[in-house]
């Protein structure tokens, strides 16, 4: 049979046959730059560049590897694609029905004469915020509740979800028991973060990543250009800088994503005929989420940053290539996010007053809106800082 008219088989992957599967689960993603290019853009930072590190390989041979996206941005891309755009905060179609966390805030003041809005502008959402639902932009506010704040403090209801007793203070340590309340809370609120991760260092409260992604290219060497800036009118003190740009070329781009299985197992199970934490269909869902999110940034090519604009040859797991079989309609149907009476919005509005959101932020201040504590995620700091 001639080469054109073979057709290769692909193993479907599906959420059931992982979740029932050996743990951890690792998909490799053959990738590269679109319109044939030689050269891309690495993650880097000024001053420093990109970093190329030197792996050992067989006969004491060394191979230069460049670190493309580390984990902590390859989640930060992950999540992007859950969203219409990147100032778009609605859930794209697929996702409809999936619970996550707005931080809302008053419109800002119309001017005189105009009608006020009654609606609340969204400031940002646990999709796009490092810390997920740990953030302080919804710990600290107050959630909505028939377009009211309610008088109690969102993380004092979480904390109340999770079991967790304070005694007057706001730190607190979650004993074993509870630790199946954190994750139905977590999974009701925001289930995205049970797939990446989430910390709240102020409860020692941390769950690692289920889906761990990173993006290398191999045999890879540096390439050093420069780059102008033109003041064509003279307004500014630099004038005509002109700086360096750090590129790279290689031999191979391939992203990495590894499932860990086994920890997601972990969230729920049976004792005594009485289900404990995450019911079956729930991790599965979860399973399914992050399937969903590793086809969705293949499918089409992605702008990882400028200059690095790739787009996938093939994935595979060993040496077999496999395509994703994930319906979230259906897996969003049977996750459950609300049960019995509950019959509150699946997507929770925490509300912060203009005046409080948008205050000047005094140099000394330790804990302000939206500043993490750097401790990560379950492995890494936070993650939104735009590598």
């Amino acid at each position: 049979m001639p080469e054109e008219n073979k057709k290769t088989t692909k193993d479907r992957i599906t959420p059931s046959t992982v979740l029932d599967g050996e743990s951890p689960l690792v998909l490799t993603a053959a990738l590269k730059p679109v319109a044939d290019q030689d050269r891309f853009q690495p993650a880097g930072f000024p001053e420093v560049g990109h970093v190329i590190y030197k792996a050992p390989r067989g006969n004491g041979a060394i191979e230069n590897v460049c670190i493309v996206d580390s984990a902590a941005s390859m989640a930060n891309h992950l999540e992007s694609v859950c969203m219409r755009g990147a100032h778009d905060y609605d859930l794209v179609d697929d996702l409809n029905g999936m619970p996550y966390l707005r931080c809302v805030t008053d419109p800002e003041p119309a001017g005189e004469g105009s009608e006020r809005r009654d609606r609340k502008d969204v400031v940002v959402t646990s999709l796009t915020e490092g810390h997920r639902i740990a953030s302080t932009y919804f710990l600290g506010g107050k959630r909505l509740q028939s377009g009211k704040p309610v008088e109690t403090q969102f993380d004092d209801e979480l904390a109340d979800k999770f079991g967790i007793a304070l005694k007057g203070g706001k730190r607190a340590h979650p004993p074993a028991e509870a630790w199946w309340q954190v994750f139905k809370a977590i999974f009701r609120y925001d289930p995205n973060a049970l797939v990446h991760g989430v910390l709240f260092p102020q409860w020692q409260i941390k769950i690692p990543r289920v889906l761990t992604a990173h993006l290398e290219a191999f045999g890879a060497a540096r390439v050093d250009r420069s780059g102008v800036k033109f003041d064509r009118l003279q307004k500014t003190t630099s004038k005509q800088p002109i700086f360096a740009v750090d590129d790279a070329t290689a031999r191979e781009i391939r992203a990495t994503f590894v499932l860990d299985i086994a920890l997601l197992r972990s969230f729920g199970r049976e004792k005594e005929g009485a289900p404990l934490g995450l019911a079956d269909l729930q991790k599965r869902f979860l399973v399914a989420l992050a399937l969903w999110k590793i086809r969705q940034l293949l499918a089409a090519p992605f702008r990882f940053r400028s200059g690095c604009h790739l787009q996938c040859v093939c994935l595979k797991k060993g040496n077999s290539e496999v395509e994703i079989d994930a319906n979230m309609n259906d897996e969003i149907g049977n996750a459950a996010f609300r049960s019995g009476a509950d019959t509150s919005s699946l997507v929770t509005d925490i509300f912060w007053p203009r005046e409080e959101l948008y205050s000047e932020v005094e140099e000394d201040t330790s804990v302000t809106i939206g500043a993490e504590e750097d401790e990560g995620d379950g492995d890494e700091a936070a993650e939104k800082e735009g590598e």
